[in-house]
């Protein structure tokens, strides 16, 4: 029997998708979370075979949730409507076994279980192709810069932060903005995180 935990913050989705592994021979939803917070708990308290997460949830994401279980034998399936190259890079790192988009039909889902419980990894086609196509272009330090702007800091406030002038940091947000191909840092923000870019 495969026993399966399922983390998924929109109920009505949660509870069809209980049943609809349920209703699969072999398969067992043993629990439901509504956050990462939650799952986590439930994967330590029960030892599922399975831990299936959405990325976006209160609380703890899906995401940091499979980098909390990277080294619990459960297998983590991350289920989501987000095709984001950043979310899939970082799953990746977390060891995740599976990353799944919502739209796939409903019987695709359980031969995936199937299929990661023999020990192989599935992965959405479009995401291995965005993953070749959409490289995050920002160096460590444009990194480091666009998350403070993203925090709110101004340019003295970075600059103080990260040790550096502010002239320096003005020279890394006109970079940051060429590379985003953005014009002021509200929509470089933005399209950063719309990528998934965002650690």
């Amino acid at each position: 029997m495969i026993r399966i935990v399922i983390a998924e913050d929109q109920r009505m989705l949660l509870g069809a998708l209980g049943s609809l592994l349920d209703l699969e021979e072999g398969m067992e939803v043993i629990g439901k979370a509504k956050n990462g917070e939650e799952a986590c708990t439930l994967v330590k308290q029960h030892n599922p075979d399975i831990c299936m997460m959405d990325i976006e949830m209160p609380i703890k994401s899906g995401l940091d949730a499979a980098e909390e279980l990277k080294d619990h034998p459960c297998k983590v399936i991350i289920l989501t409507t987000f095709a984001r190259a950043g979310y899939f890079e970082r799953a990746q790192k977390a060891g995740v076994s599976g990353y799944l988009l919502k739209d796939s039909p409903s019987e695709d889902l359980a031969n995936s279980i199937r299929i990661i419980m023999e020990g192989q990894r599935i992965f959405a086609p479009e995401l291995v192709d965005m993953a070749f196509d959409n490289e995050n272009p920002l160096t460590e330090r444009e990194k480091q810069v666009i998350q403070l702007m993203a925090n709110g800091k101004n340019t003295k406030e970075i600059s103080n932060q990260l040790y550096i002038t502010p002239g320096t940091v003005r020279n890394y947000i006109s970079v940051i903005l060429d590379k985003l191909e953005v014009s002021n840092r509200i929509e470089a923000i933005s399209r950063f995180r719309e990528k998934g870019w965002f650690k």
